[in-house]
């Protein structure tokens, strides 16, 4: 069989038999009826979809703080009251439960569908809510990843629901293949919080028989179905030499010729702590605070908040913490934020545009920050202590070496900021709040262009590659057939990267990168070169980034980028930086 060609998303080789995820639950008959006993039927839908929301719940629980969050937003989906009066009105039309529930999803997977952006990536959370209840109804096996360890395998599917990635064990599955999905889609996430090889876009995928051998390139995103046993031989001398390289790779982020590029972590609250720590993170460059917030009816008060940001503070003594406060609104709708319906909610009332009009929970936010600053310890054993006095030492040079035995550096940043208008704004409530680093998010292509404007209002910036890949070429990142125009080795992206480090230079402020694209050890010395004063991804793809960086100067990763620059497309622009970057292949990269 010939290769398969996908968009590589978790770096890694994997080789194992392929079994499919077990099929989607079928489409209850459209003539279904309860027996007449309304109020039963009621009580056997919604106790199903409790059970669905419970055991979400219960996965989430074990899993790590980036993994919980999604779960949480598909149990809050099984437990919505408007879908649970949806639900009890279709049954008292006669419908039967397993049907009742099916339709009900079915109406929320329109509205979603249509509404694009963010929303339309939830449908296949929707889906998979639905489907789980509906099995339950039927009596049918419950959809998901097959229950096979007697040996490592691949997993492929058209897609993968959170619920699914979530209870993978890196130890079990081999690699993840899927059809669908994305650079920046939850699947391609999570695959590498989880550490399992994953690509994603890749047609013909699941055409591949059940049983078949596969070897899987999380890095180029090459497919073999039924390869050699030199090529499987090659691709794991590759994989160990990686490894090899990979275990050598120790200490701060820096250049060969020593500039030092703090190398840090992106989290979903202080579940991924450990692992952060364990790959050398020197900080945290993206603390995703949505986790506070998923699931619930209020917002969380400002003391619950502050012991949570004051555990991620403890844990990186010395270091930087860098808060994205809450990115919410009418594409991430929170049951305590009122939000009007709009016709692309990916483009309205979000991050600090919603805040902007309603900035009282901000203000919360930022009062729990300044809290968790003024009691953060300089040792992760200290005890807590936020009956502290009100008081904050004057903030340290955001360039300022790592002290171990000072506290962590907090620095707070604004999603969604679009202006100097809204960078001001940002800062000086921050300032009231008595935070002292405050920067802005570069992920609206808006702000690259005015990237000048808004540095000279805050204290750094920091890129959001994700959400500015998706702008900048109007391309859904969780649709696969758009994969190639989400690619961040697009040159069109790194052209404004360079604008807004450049700008920061001008201003005087530091620029780091924090969406994904800096998981990328190639790309992460190309954005080096384009002028990233910092590196912030997902922790297993640090000790990779570190040798990377490690192995070139900056003139080299300059050189790389320019090159990368005067591509004509992203599979140019990455075999153009390649050849500036000759130590690449020592690697196994």
């Amino acid at each position: 069989m010939e290769a398969l060609a996908g968009a590589g998303v978790s770096p890694g080789v994997g080789f194992g038999p392929v079994h499919r995820l077990v099929g989607g639950v079928p489409t209850p008959p459209a003539d279904a009826r309860h027996d007449g006993d309304a109020a039963a039927a009621r009580r056997t839908a919604l106790a199903a979809l409790e059970r669905v929301a419970a055991e979400l719940a219960s996965r989430g629980s074990s899993a790590g703080d980036e993994v919980r969050a999604v779960l949480d937003a598909e149990a809050m989906m099984a437990r919505d009251p408007s879908l649970a009066d949806r639900v009890t009105r279709l049954i008292g039309e006669g419908m039967a439960p397993a049907l009742a529930v099916h339709r009900a999803f079915g109406a929320y997977r329109e509205m979603f569908s249509a509404a694009g952006g963010y929303v339309a990536e939830r449908v296949v959370d929707l889906d998979d809510v639905r489907d789980r209840a509906v099995a339950l109804l039927m009596g049918l096996p419950m959809p998901g990843v097959p229950l096979v360890a007697e040996e490592p395998y691949v997993l492929v599917a058209r897609d993968l629901a959170p619920a699914d990635t979530a209870v993978l064990s890196k130890h079990v599955v081999a690699a993840l293949v899927t059809e669908e999905g994305g650079p920046t889609s939850h699947t391609a996430i999570l695959a590498r919080a989880l550490g399992v090889p994953a690509v994603v876009a890749c047609p013909g995928a699941t055409a591949v028989p059940e049983g078949t051998p596969l070897l899987v390139d999380g890095a180029s995103g090459v497919v073999r179905p039924a390869p050699t046993a030199e090529e499987v031989d090659d691709a794991r001398r590759r994989a160990a030499a990686r490894e090899a390289a990979l275990a050598r790779s120790r200490g701060p982020g820096v250049t060969k010729d020593g500039t030092a590029v703090p190398l840090l972590a992106n989290i979903g609250g202080p579940g991924d702590i450990a692992a952060a720590v364990a790959h050398g993170a020197e900080g945290v460059g993206l603390l995703r605070t949505e986790f506070l917030y998923l699931g619930r009816r209020d917002a969380p008060g400002v003391r619950e908040q502050a012991e949570v940001y004051r555990e991620v503070l403890a844990a990186f003594p010395g270091g930087r913490v860098v808060v994205r406060t809450l990115d919410a609104g009418a594409d991430k709708p929170l049951g305590f934020l009122p939000s009007a319906e709009e016709a692309n909610p990916a483009l309205g009332m979000r991050g600090i545009r919603m805040f902007r009009h309603d900035p009282g929970v901000l203000a919360d936010q930022l009062a729990a920050l300044a809290l968790a600053a003024r009691n953060a310890p300089a040792r992760l054993d200290a005890p807590a202590r936020l009956d502290a006095p009100a008081r904050l030492d004057a903030p340290a040079r955001l360039d300022a070496p790592a002290r171990p035995d000072a506290p962590a550096r907090l620095e707070v940043m604004a999603p969604m900021v679009s202006s100097g208008a809204d960078a001001a704004w940002f800062k000086a409530l921050c300032a009231e709040a008595g935070l002292g680093e405050a920067g802005a998010m570069v992920e609206v292509p808006a702000a690259a262009v005015r990237a000048r404007e808004i540095a000279e209002e805050v204290d750094f910036l920091s890129i959001g590659t994700n959400d500015l890949t998706q702008y900048a070429f109007a391309a859904d990142r969780q649709v696969g057939a758009l994969a190639g125009l989400q690619d961040p080795w697009q040159p069109a992206l790194l052209d404004l990267v360079a604008m807004a480090a450049d700008a920061a230079a001008g201003a005087g402020r530091p620029c780091g990168v924090c969406g994904e694209a800096a998981a990328d050890p190639v790309l992460a010395c190309v954005l080096v070169g384009l002028g990233a004063t910092s590196l912030s991804m997902g922790a297993p793809a640090l000790p990779a980034v570190r040798a990377a960086l490690a192995r070139h100067t900056v003139e080299q990763c300059r050189a790389a980028a320019a090159a990368a620059r005067r591509a004509r497309s992203a599979g140019e622009a990455r075999m153009a930086a390649r050849r500036h970057l000759p130590d690449l292949d020592d690697l196994g990269l």
